[in-house]
């Protein structure tokens, strides 16, 4: 009896240390994550709403969103097809940059496409009233005349200051002749689809890293294209300064990387004056860990609001689109700030690096 009774402590113990162990340990796939965090994918996107992350990148002639609580794991996440323009009269081809948005309780999808001829891309604007986004349908709002003379524009994203809305973009000053010249522009909004300003030009490529389009391998495109583009909005810590980032150099090469501009809250953003350039890029090419070309960021807070990530796209390699294959994937690391309150993105990780998963209540 006494034999039985210690056997039964024996197992009792063993079974309460079992069950302390497994709610104290987690299996390490639900605390880090490693990039690139899906095998393929460029100029991606995401945002947070009702502890879901909706992410969504470039697919050619069609819109796909991918719903989430785990961004790290997009591969486990719900797809679905929200836009197919084959029924449209124009805006049917080259869907680049889509971007997903909230704006007065209803989402809407800014993208970028043309009639069969990049030359002629336009901004267009998708809207659904439905409280999610992969419930009810997206509706064409667009095409938002950006200018008169071109109506060229590429990448926007949009955000909103004091009340009002803006739209930040990559157009043409003028209609390209012989080479490319592809600047960030600004302006107001009356209406999530309708502009209220005429648009000003907040940055145009100038410096060394901005103007870059020819790979190490000497291959280039037909001719001359200097690019700022991908612009997206951050504010600093305190809310003081705002910040727009942006990429810059030819995305086909190495030396794609990403800009800042910024300026104080209580500024008048319509005014190029504003507007300050940092001399250098804040983030760029690791040569060292083969992390080439990011750019085209985003930024996501953490699901329980205490910390902030950024989403961009990278390669393995130098050169882009080698045999037509694309080699950009969609990445994700957390941001920290410096001593006055401004983003510190850091250097890119190395792929394959465990990184601790976006800060959740249920895994502190």
């Amino acid at each position: 009896m006494i034999r039985k009774l210690f056997l039964l402590l024996i197992i009792s113990s063993f079974l309460i240390t079992s069950c302390n162990n497994t709610s104290n340990t987690k299996p390490e796939s639900e605390e880090y994550f490693t990039n690139p965090i899906l095998p393929s994918g460029f100029n991606c996107q995401a945002t947070f709403f009702d502890g879901k992350y909706y992410y969504t990148q470039e697919t050619g002639d069609v819109i796909l969103l991918w719903e989430t609580e785990d961004i790290t794991n997009l591969s486990e996440a719900k797809c679905k097809e929200i836009w197919n323009p084959k029924e449209e009269k124009e805006g049917k081809h080259n869907l680049w940059s889509p971007q997903i948005h909230r704006i007065n309780d209803k989402w809407y999808i800014y993208y970028s496409a043309d009639d069969g001829n990049t030359d002629n891309h336009q901004i267009y604007v998708l809207e659904n009233v439905s409280q999610s986004p992969m419930d009810g349908e997206f509706r064409q709002k667009g095409p938002i005349k950006t200018n008169e003379e071109c109506n060229w524009g590429i990448h926007a994203s949009t955000f909103i200051h004091n009340n009002t809305q803006y739209l930040i973009w990559s157009g043409w000053p003028k209609r390209r002749i012989v080479e490319e010249t592809q600047c960030i522009y600004i302006a107001s909004m009356k209406n999530p689809w309708t502009l209220s300003s005429n648009r000003v030009m907040i940055s145009k490529p100038e410096y060394s890293w901005e103007r870059q389009w020819i790979n190490p391998d000497g291959s280039r495109t037909a001719y001359p294209i200097y690019v700022n583009e991908a612009p997206t909005f951050f504010k600093s810590q305190d809310g003081d300064k705002l910040c727009i980032y942006y990429s810059a150099s030819g995305c086909w090469t190495p030396y794609y990387c990403i800009g800042m501009l910024q300026c104080n809250s209580d500024s008048n953003l319509l005014d190029s004056l504003s507007w300050n350039k940092n001399h250098e890029p804040v983030f760029y090419l690791s040569e060292t860990d083969s992390i080439y070309g990011p750019g085209h960021i985003s930024f996501i807070p953490s699901p329980d609001n205490t910390e902030w990530y950024m989403l961009y796209h990278a390669r393995s390699v130098p050169n882009g689109n080698v045999g037509g294959v694309e080699l950009r994937s969609p990445r994700l690391q957390k941001i920290s700030w410096d001593k006055n309150g401004m983003p510190v993105l850091g250097k890119p990780i190395k792929n394959k690096v465990k990184i601790k998963k976006p800060s959740r209540q249920d895994f502190t």
